[in-house]
């Protein structure tokens, strides 16, 4: 079995419109995502060329698409649908995803919420 190395993409910060208020959904705010994707990375390293990993930038771009776009009641849910993106690549065996809610609406004071969901698949596909 190959080895699982890893892309972690963390910090991404998107403008959206998720949540459970009518303000939350009138206003948006800012959603940050941490991705962590489990994957080999031997032939990418091998060839040094972007067609044989994911492309970060393309999938920070995508995975900005969906916290820009549809509005969601739950970041759970839109955890999910995110890890349905970088999933997208059959390359990827496993991600885990964590959407923070920096601004969410709490009568106190705190610094974060978060949620993470891992996603993986049973047997992962081979890519070559």
């Amino acid at each position: 079995m190959d080895a699982m190395d890893e892309i972690v993409l963390t910090g991404l910060t998107v403008f959206g419109h998720h949540g459970v208020y009518d303000h939350e959904r009138e206003d948006g705010q800012d959603f940050t995502i941490d991705l962590r994707l489990r994957m080999p990375l031997h032939d990418a390293a091998r060839s040094d060329d972007v067609v044989d990993t994911v492309h970060y930038g393309e999938l920070a771009e995508k995975v900005a698409a969906v916290v820009a776009g549809e509005p969601v009641n739950l970041i759970e849910t839109l955890a999910e649908r995110i890890a349905d993106v970088a999933l997208g690549d059959p390359r990827v065996h496993s991600v885990r995803v964590t959407v923070h809610k920096p601004h969410a609406p709490i009568a106190l004071a705190f610094s974060d919420v978060a949620v993470t969901v891992d996603r993986g698949r049973t047997h992962p596909e081979v890519a070559r």
